[in-house]
């Protein structure tokens, strides 16, 4: 117990440093790093939601080097295939098949606009992102641990856009809208981006340690009335059932599914850790609610009739 206390602290400290280290070329946006890296140290995958200019492809970027891990990008366009991402069989000299690894197989894999290529290559990812393997003419390829999923997607441009099944959306941790900058942050970001400072990340953690606090946060204790909540809260945003509450069966067609539950402990427990805890307690569940559940209910029309926002039904959850 102690070892894991001890080791807790190290993940506390570690984040800190990170931080450190990623505020060097991002500036502001604490929440969404913290949103980021719960998501990684929890072993999952993040959807960013902004308008472009937004430095989403840089933080990602940043991110992926501070922690010292293998990076690919995929720019997802119309004409983009299943091959162009996952790797495809081809005939050597000897007339012999070789498989050649496209660039799924990575630790971090930033799928940039992943909603510009039609859902025949968006499903491509459903199995890497579930299972962590890559089926291809029959043989099934292992990706290398750390694997984590980081896709970007524009909320605002719809022409020449193909809308994420709700599968695919289901595989994501979290959906984490990105906001414009504070003025002051704005401020330091155009001075940095206008001068010739040549600002560089170093490396911090490895492959290794992240497996290894991702296994400590699965050994994090519950409280049973935390599994309680959670679960009454995924319930209550199921429309037409025993549970379903009132806003749920108002303005959702659909409420969230098991897998949300997963992922709501899961985060909470690591927001626990980040946060000096070691024990998440309903504070952690709420605060990382709407990143997890945001994607996952769907409204009604007269949700979008009356302008009501996801953010609110689940602040009306709670």
């Amino acid at each position: 117990m102690n070892n894991e206390v001890e080791t807790a602290d190290k993940i506390k400290q570690g984040y800190d440093l990170l931080c450190h280290e990623i505020g060097k070329v991002v500036i502001g946006q604490k929440k969404v790093i913290k949103s980021i890296l719960t998501a990684i140290f929890s072993n999952g995958h993040v959807l960013l939601v902004g308008v472009p200019g937004l430095a989403k492809t840089l933080l990602v970027n940043t991110i992926a080097k501070s922690l010292s891990l293998s990076f690919k990008r995929i720019q997802f366009t119309p004409d983009l295939m299943p091959s162009d991402i996952l790797g495809a069989e081809t005939i050597d000299k000897e007339r012999n098949f070789k498989f050649l690894k496209g660039p799924v197989f990575a630790n971090i894999v930033l799928a940039d606009e992943i909603n510009r290529t039609p859902p025949k290559t968006q499903s491509s990812l459903l199995e890497a992102m579930q299972e962590r393997s890559v089926t291809v003419a029959g043989n099934t390829y292992r990706l290398a641990p750390p694997f984590i999923v980081l896709a970007t997607q524009n909320p605002i441009e719809q022409e020449g856009t193909y809308p994420l099944p709700e599968a695919q959306l289901d595989r994501f941790t979290m959906m984490i809208n990105l906001d414009y900058p504070k003025f002051e942050d704005e401020i330091e970001i155009i001075k940095k981006t206008t001068s010739d400072q040549n600002l560089e990340v170093n490396p911090f953690l490895d492959s290794d340690q992240i497996i290894h606090y991702q296994n400590l946060i699965l050994k994090v204790p519950v409280t049973d009335n935390v599994f309680e909540y959670t679960v009454n809260m995924v319930h209550k945003s199921r429309p037409g059932t025993s549970k379903g509450c009132e806003i749920s069966n108002k303005y959702l067609d659909w409420g969230a599914g098991p897998r949300a539950g997963q992922f709501l402990i899961m985060a909470a427990k690591c927001n626990a850790i980040l946060s000096g805890k070691y024990s998440p307690d309903i504070e952690d569940i709420q605060e990382v609610a709407p990143e997890i559940l945001r994607h996952r209910l769907v409204r009604n029309f007269k949700a979008e009739a009356d302008g009501v926002t996801i953010d609110e039904i689940i602040n009306q959850l709670f």
